[in-house]
């Protein structure tokens, strides 16, 4: 039975001691890459060090590391580190601002960092740094009487999300989960050690979890791809080209744009047998031309809150899409359960075609709560509203869903992105997919201020009112069409909808 991600590690180990694990091609010193092997043995140095320097603490309690690392090869090696020493790791970004940082510290309370001596942080914590690592001394002993302690319930990461109040939220996520997760996630796709994977999204992204896991489970090898190069996709498609890489897990911002961009004519991407998606809703009029382009290959669209361990339900794109059409996020994962209910509590069942609800989660994906946030996590993580008779906890998603006529999901945004406006309840999403649909429009965001104000991404100024007339009901048509040469993102490669909201 495997209850600890390093169970992954080390049958890869003996199965493909010399193989590539990961590639950091554009690395400062030029390409980088590591074998199974050399991984394990610096994963084991890395927590050989963690132990020694934590050994002073003699309580049986896992300790906070705290992670602030630029994406790469050493920053995976710190990632096993800390799982094999038995503690938990937090990631931030190397371009956090400090005062976000001071706030992760403030709830977090970390015993360690791991950084690089580039980045000069001074944090007051006992610091181990990349530069050091392969000095770090292996200790079998210590190593091994820390995965004797080891149970599945105990913490592998608290990855932290924005919070409405300004402290940064932070998901806490045990081992069993992502073991659970991987299993699933391998099998469903047939992730396995011919496959060549390549990482677009941040480590701090709870979707690079797949990139690692699934890598690191089969023996298959990861391409970390920084994320500068996603600004100029023939550079990107030409070396999935060039590395025959078989499978993408991307979010669907970097699709639209690669797709907007025209580049997919240029490169045949023979060896690219698997488009995944999630973290946001995926216009079907840039899909459609990622299917054209690679008729053969399978796409899923995936969806899950980093609170249910990255993914909770998927759809195989197994049939025609209309451009306007919103795409399902389909059915449960193996070993989830989707449950749907109204603003009164009442159960929607998949036979109520259409009608809309909050989708909740239950699972043993399911986060073990808001790291050092009781009140939060009362909030988020609610016993089953279908039964009292045991502890039974579902995560409110916050996302309004209805069912279609196959019995999938389909999402139409967050609960707070639905707007009461003249006396009707819209989503805004369901606004932006017909208007994604446009030939001109490479994408959209509305907002509310008083009146609905979209913004969209275009070469030229559009009239809407024809095109929306058949389409939308006049409530449901914006007041105000903003155009811009280009979306701003955020960190995780979304749409940055705080800033529109602000101008």
């Amino acid at each position: 039975m495997l209850t600890h991600i390093y169970d992954f590690l080390e049958k890869s180990v003996e199965n493909f001691s010399e193989k590539i694990a990961f590639v950091e091609p554009f690395a400062k010193e030029g390409r980088k890459e590591i074998t199974y092997k050399e991984f394990d043995l610096y994963s084991k140095k890395v927590a050989s060090e963690i132990l020694r320097t934590l050994d002073n603490d003699t309580l049986p309690l896992q300790k906070a590391i705290l992670i602030i690392l630029p994406k790469g090869i050493d920053c995976l090696i710190s990632f096993f580190g800390v799982a094999l020493s038995g503690n938990f790791y937090t990631l931030l970004d190397e371009k956090s601002p400090k005062e976000r940082i001071e706030k992760v510290i403030e709830v977090l309370k970390p015993k360690l960092l791991i950084t690089s001596k580039e980045l000069k942080l001074d944090l007051n914590l006992p610091t181990l740094y990349t530069e050091n690592f392969k000095n770090f001394n292996i200790d079998e002993n210590l190593i091994t009487k820390a995965k004797e302690k080891h149970i599945d319930t105990n913490l592998l990461y608290v990855l932290f999300t924005s919070g409405s109040t300004g402290i940064p939220k932070g998901v806490s996520i045990a081992h069993k989960s992502v073991v659970d997760y991987t299993f699933w996630f391998c099998d469903e796709f047939d992730i396995n050690k011919n496959d060549i994977l390549a990482n677009q999204v941040q480590f701090y992204f709870d979707v690079s979890v797949s990139d690692i896991m699934a890598t690191v489970f089969k023996g298959a090898t990861l391409h970390i791809i920084p994320n500068h190069l996603f600004a100029f996709p023939a550079k990107v498609l030409q070396y999935l080209e060039q590395e025959k890489v078989s499978t993408i897990f991307w979010v669907p911002s970097v699709l639209i744009y690669f797709a907007n961009e025209k580049g997919l004519k240029k490169y045949p991407l023979n060896f690219l047998k698997k488009i995944l998606f999630a973290g946001e809703i995926m216009p079907n009029k840039q899909l459609n031309l990622w299917r054209k382009h690679l008729p053969q290959s399978l796409f899923a669209n995936l969806y899950g809150p980093t609170e249910i361990t990255i993914i909770a339900c998927f759809h195989i794109i197994n049939r025609p899409f209309k451009d306007d059409e919103l795409l399902p996020i389909g059915k449960a994962c193996k070993n989830t359960e989707l449950l749907v209910f109204d603003e009164n509590m009442n159960y929607i069942s998949p036979k109520e075609i259409g009608k809309k609800g909050e989708l909740y989660i239950r699972g043993t994906s399911l986060s073990l709560g808001y790291y050092n946030d009781k009140e939060k996590t009362k909030k988020a993580f609610i016993q089953n509203p279908l039964h009292d008779n045991y502890l039974d906890l579902v995560y409110k998603t916050g996302d309004i869903v209805a069912y279609n006529e196959f019995e999938e999901l389909l999402c139409y945004g967050r609960a707070d992105n639905q707007i009461k406006y003249m006396g009707h309840r819209i989503e805004l999403g369901e606004i932006e997919s017909i208007i994604n649909s446009h030939d001109k429009v490479r994408n959209s965001a509305c907002i509310f201020k008083e009146e609905i104000i979209c913004f969209y991404e275009s070469k030229e100024e559009i009239d809407f009112r024809m095109f929306l007339k058949d389409k939308l009901p006049l409530y449901m048509i914006p007041k105000h069409f903003k155009r811009i040469d280009s979306f701003k993102l955020n960190q995780n490669g979304k749409i940055d909808r705080n800033y529109y909201k602000e101008l």
